[in-house]
């Protein structure tokens, strides 16, 4: 296969967070139809939201949304602190409660037919301490979760994000041998915050890669919107393209980085523009 047939493989696409907090996660979804988007990932925002009601309203939204223009839910991610931690914590208790919360999490992520998980983890609470771990022992733990991810059909990916274990690539460069099921979500504005390359990241990926976050910033450190910093996409998506990467790059920006619904679709369509030129 050729590096274009690689390159166009891949698709773009939008996180649903890019609309949190001005709109509920189900009511994005006919938004980011009505943007001509056809794969997104959706934000959940609330632990009420791990139910079987709601994913009925899910389904509803989605079969709306459908109705503007065809819309596949790719990946689905939780706020990180309403769970995540607890299960890796030393308490018997506070893992049960984590996992109890995880497995509604999971269910609902089923129901909706959702296939990768983009996940934190646990929190770096002290950050003038060095983290230093036990893989072996870790390794156990975080693959009881891929395979309890697995039993509802779902792919638990981590994300490397500035305020987790995995804020540095050797954290999952270490990790990874042990858990050979384990995927990978790149998130640039995360490496960016972490103050690493976002290509260091991509090395120890590789091909666990199934999920790729987009964001701009500026030199300043501040994000932005794409086409409105000082980020090479045409670089990224060659890189991508370079390690074989056939699955989504989501444009995920914080909602203050934008004014109205017009400014987010050029920000797309400038992210089209620089996958088109990859190509070349």
């Amino acid at each position: 296969m050729s590096g274009f047939d690689i390159i166009s493989a891949m698709k773009l696409g939008m996180s649903s967070a890019s609309f949190f907090p001005n709109l509920h996660t189900e009511d994005t979804l006919e938004e980011i139809a009505s943007l001509g988007i056809d794969t997104c990932e959706v934000f959940f925002e609330t632990r009420s939201q791990y139910c079987e009601e709601y994913a009925n309203i899910m389904k509803d939204k989605l079969k709306r949304a459908n109705e503007i223009h065809k819309l596949e839910i790719h990946s689905a991610h939780s706020m990180t602190n309403q769970f995540e931690p607890d299960l890796f914590s030393q308490g018997e208790r506070a893992r049960a409660d984590g996992e109890e919360i995880y497995r509604n999490f999971l269910a609902t992520c089923k129901s909706l037919g959702i296939k990768y998980q983009t996940f934190h983890g646990a929190t770096i609470l002290k950050r003038a301490v060095k983290y230093t771990h036990d893989y072996e022992k870790l390794s156990k733990r975080v693959n009881y979760l891929v395979d309890l991810a697995k039993s509802y059909g779902v792919k638990l990916c981590y994300e490397n994000v500035h305020w987790t274990y995995f804020h540095e690539p050797e954290y999952f460069e270490k990790l990874k041998p042990y858990c050979p099921e384990l995927g990978s979500v790149l998130d640039i504005k995360q490496a960016m915050q972490s103050g690493i390359d976002y290509k260091d990241y991509l090395k120890v990926m590789g091909n666990t890669l199934e999920t790729v976050h987009l964001c701009d910033y500026n030199i300043d450190g501040t994000t932005a919107i794409p086409g409105k910093g000082s980020f090479d996409f045409v670089e990224l998506f060659k890189r991508l393209q370079d390690i074989g990467y056939d699955g989504p790059c989501l444009l995920e920006v914080y909602s203050k980085n934008y004014k109205d619904i017009d400014e987010l679709k050029e920000s797309y369509n400038y992210l089209e523009v620089c996958l088109d030129k990859s190509k070349k």
